[in-house]
């Protein structure tokens, strides 16, 4: 198969690139100008970026191959996710990456608010021995406000306690057991910006999160308070920030992230009360080398058609078990199987989780059997983002249920629709040794392993046809790995499920029709 071709764009640790040489051809362009970057991606099966450079619509539509945009760090901001998503392209970061990173820099930003540390180096380079002026807070049993307890607002909230803060924090996304666990308090908005001697910031940038933090939210806090953003710029009204600190209601501030990079003035500049660093929270060399390692990884996966389940604009519901990963896979090769063995695809197709996996949403699987079915009948690469796309454009949908009872197997995944006005079914599961098994086709209960190339083979339940069909794949010089012999429910047919160590064409497969015995066969190439 062709390597695919991955464009840099901006720097990543050595270690990633090294590792997408593995399987990929890397094309740098680091340093080049825009345009230089938009002619490479002619050819380019994906593109890596920082926070630089600004992947828009129009570099995404230079890119008629592109099937995954990486970025090297948490935010996207830089990257048109809708116009990739309508393009079908895969976007991923490096989401904890930089967590410890940014915590890290949340604490300095704390401590050097706290204890008027800018303050202090400028005024001893300066000659001056002010110890008196430059007096202090503690941190110890002052509180804490959090907005976002994710995986940030989490290391900050356990560092604080280490300093014997008080920690409260906002987050509606989180219970009242895991707030139990991490000694936090939770409140609603209003109750943490009230009672906060120190308010950090760790939510994304949005519609409902830009300006949070303005006029009206300021006016509630204490005349005491501070404000630390190592977030996102825009969440703090930056103007607001610097007229209450300049009144007096706010005693300062610590900010790392600006609504527009780089600032070229800002009012907080010219406030002693506030310290400012230029959006250094993932500024680590080992957030650095972990970002682009963790992106590498990201973008291999995607290009090697595998589910990337941080991928920023793939919706796949909430957390996918790790119980249920095996089965996305075992789901979008049952979608191949049932298209093939159909010769086409339904209108409405037919998914059903039996058994244990029934407790995890369907929705993922079936977006796994839309990406398997589709891509037996497009002539392009079908992703897990473009394949609703795809499947709205051949009319297909896809219903979803879920029953808890199943026979013989701990877990099912059954596929059923009509295809030319005949019903079809197939089923799988997965197991331990042997990984996805197909265990029914059109009624036919045939337990065989799941491989790159299988043929299925209906034939009269009569001596002398498996023999036949064996000697048939012999004599082409196709090995048979595996075969399983399934008879239907009224026993007047059977049906072989054959595991093959090479392709077969279409003019073998024709060839096949004519032995004795043989009323149907279907090749599976799933590769």
């Amino acid at each position: 198969m062709e390597r695919p071709t991955v464009v840099i764009a901006e720097s990543i640790a050595e270690a990633g690139i090294n590792s997408l040489r593995e399987t990929c051809d890397v094309d740098i362009v680091i340093g080049r100008d825009r345009e230089e970057v938009i002619s490479r991606l002619r050819d380019a099966n994906a593109l890596i970026v920082r926070s630089a450079t600004a992947v828009d619509s129009e570099m995404i539509a230079a890119g008629p191959r592109l099937q995954v945009i990486g970025r090297a760090g948490i935010g996207v901001d830089n990257i048109d996710v809708a116009a990739a998503t309508d393009a079908g392209v895969l976007v991923v970061n490096a989401p904890t990456a930089n967590t410890i990173s940014a915590a890290e820099h949340t604490m300095a930003m704390l401590l050097a608010q706290a204890r008027r540390v800018p303050e202090a180096d400028a005024s001893l380079r300066a000659g001056r021995w002010d110890r008196k002026e430059l007096q202090g807070v503690e941190l110890h049993g002052k509180t804490l406000g959090i907005l976002g307890l994710g995986k940030i607002g989490t290391l900050v909230a356990q560092r604080a306690a280490a300093f014997g803060m008080n920690v409260l924090a906002y987050d509606p996304f989180v219970g009242p057991d895991r707030a139990r666990r991490l000694g936090v308090e939770l409140g609603d908005l209003d109750t943490v910006i009230v009672r906060a001697d120190f308010l950090t910031v760790h939510l994304p940038r949005n519609r409902e999160t830009e300006g949070l933090i303005g006029e009206e939210t300021i006016a509630k806090m204490k005349p005491t308070a501070s404000i630390i953003n190592v977030a996102r710029g825009g969440i703090v009204d930056e103007q607001a920030l610097a007229r209450a600190i300049e009144r007096g209601d706010l005693a300062g501030a610590a900010i790392d992230v600006f609504a527009v990079e780089p600032p070229i003035e800002s009012p907080l500049f010219g406030l002693p009360q506030v310290v400012v660093t230029p959006h250094l929270g993932a500024s680590t060399r080992e957030a650095q080398d972990k970002a682009g390692i963790a992106v590498a990884e990201s973008v291999a996966r995607a290009l090697r058609g595998e589910l990337v389940l941080s991928a920023v604009n793939l919706d796949l519901g909430p957390d996918v078990s790790d119980e249920m990963l095996p089965f996305l896979t075992l789901a979008e090769r049952l979608g191949a199987i049932f298209v093939c063995q159909a010769k086409g695809l339904p209108g409405t197709l037919e998914l059903c989780s039996r058994g244990r996996i029934s407790e995890d949403p369907v929705h993922p699987l079936a977006l796994s059997v839309l990406k398997g079915s589709l891509a037996q009948v497009s002539e392009g690469a079908v992703s897990y983002v473009n394949a609703p796309v795809l499947a709205a454009a051949h009319g297909l949908t896809v219903t979803e249920e879920s029953h808890p009872d199943t026979r013989g197997y701990q877990s099912v995944v059954h596929l059923a629709g009509t295809v030319h006005g005949v019903e079809r079914s197939v089923a799988g599961t997965v197991l331990a040794r042997r990984g996805p098994v197909l265990i029914e086709v059109d009624g036919y209960e045939i337990e065989i392993p799941i491989t790159d190339h299988m043929l299925l083979v209906r034939n009269a339940d009569v001596p002398g046809v498996i023999g036949r069909v064996g000697s048939f794949l012999g004599d082409l010089g196709v090995n048979i790995s595996n075969m399983v012999v399934g008879r239907n429910p009224e026993g007047h047919a059977a049906m072989m499920g054959i595991s093959l160590d090479q392709p077969l064409d279409e003019d073998q497969i024709e060839e096949l029709l004519g032995v004795d015995g043989v009323r149907a066969a279907r090749y599976v190439d799933l590769t």
